[in-house]
């Protein structure tokens, strides 16, 4: 347990400022990700060190494509999340708990672990990061300072002054959307008041010179509006740019909506097609097999980085990050993170 960063005390209650629910907690109570308490005027993070999943996985499987390519993160998370989606993939850890449980660790344990294993960063992912934001910020403090990398895969809902102190140890971010930014689908299905936080939090995030990743989930028949998805892909070009690497995922049956199918291909291949006409330069179709997993030269077609979600398979890149066919430089971020036996 400890004191969170970002609150301010009123007269009988403290009023939570991480995520942009900002909620107002009475004494004794939670906030709405139920691991934020008042207790006597202070709020507290009650997840503090207690790390519920663990793993090493490969950058790509966050996803983040075009940021420190083939390297391998150590992975964390605690219980609880600002959402309340029908469909989270991980609900046991983010819903669906009773107790506040996990492993105890300290940010320099999580570090040592990191390096024990030879990862090049650490991602904060599986749960929402916000919610565990205070052991987060201490543990990306020191791995920074070790060379390591630290990387969020958020909901996008965290306020502009928690990004903003964060992202002096944060080096990239996979904000993932649901069902195209459209505002009813978030309340009916996430619980989520309204969306423009997000935009917000991604304006941020690049005003603090955060690297950006962006993916959005389709579900059949109640979030796969491609007008709102065309929407979404023209605010993305407009202010993050048109190298911003776009990943469209397939949903699958899970949670409180198992009884809906996968995304149809045929519905992730119209989207890309829409996204590639608004001018995305790097688009791919996450969670099915797919060619579109690689990267691609935008100038001349050629294959500069194959890859699965699973990681890079093929790495046809020199140090100059300039396609080998026609020299259009390709905007590979965190450079020296990539592991050395990947430069040809």
């Amino acid at each position: 347990m400890k004191e969170a960063m970002f609150y301010k005390k009123l007269k009988d209650s403290v009023k939570c400022g991480t995520c942009n629910r900002e909620c107002v907690i009475p004494e004794g109570q939670l906030g709405f990700c139920r691991v934020r308490k008042n207790i006597k005027g202070i709020l507290y993070s009650l997840t503090y060190g207690k790390i519920c999943s663990i793993g090493i996985d490969p950058i790509e499987k966050k996803p983040l494509y075009m940021f420190a390519s083939g390297s391998h993160a150590l992975s964390i998370s605690t219980v609880g999340c600002n959402f309340n989606c029908k469909f989270c993939c991980n609900y046991q850890i983010s819903q669906k708990w009773t107790d506040i449980n996990g492993e105890e660790y300290t940010p320099k344990d999580i570090v040592d672990l990191a390096e024990s294993y030879k990862c090049q960063g650490i991602s904060y992912t599986y749960t929402e990061p916000t919610v565990q934001f205070e052991f987060a910020y201490d543990a990306a403090k020191l791995a920074s300072k070790k060379g390591l990398y630290n990387m969020f895969v958020t909901n996008g809902y965290t306020r502009p002054e928690a990004i903003k102190e964060i992202s002096r140890y944060l080096d990239a971010v996979t904000v993932d959307f649901k069902g195209s930014a459209n505002p009813n689908f978030y309340k009916k299905f996430s619980q989520v008041p309204k969306v423009q936080p997000i935009f917000d939090a991604l304006l941020a995030y690049k005003g603090n010179k955060v690297y950006i990743e962006v993916t959005d989930l389709l579900i059949p028949k109640i979030g796969d509006n491609l007008e709102d998805f065309k929407k979404l892909c023209k605010w993305i070009v407009d202010n993050l740019g048109n190298e911003t690497p776009f990943h469209i995922l397939q949903f699958f049956p899970t949670h409180e909506l198992s009884d809906l199918p996968r995304t149809p291909l045929e519905t992730l291949e119209k989207a890309y097609g829409i996204a590639k006409k608004e001018g995305m330069r790097y688009v791919y179709l996450g969670n099915v097999s797919h060619k579109t997993e690689s990267t691609y030269c935008p100038s001349c077609g050629n294959l500069v980085i194959e890859r699965t979600i699973m990681g890079v398979t093929g790495f046809f890149l020199k140090k100059d990050l300039k396609c080998p066919r026609c020299g259009n430089k390709i905007p590979i971020h965190g450079t020296k993170w990539i592991p050395k036996n990947l430069w040809k």
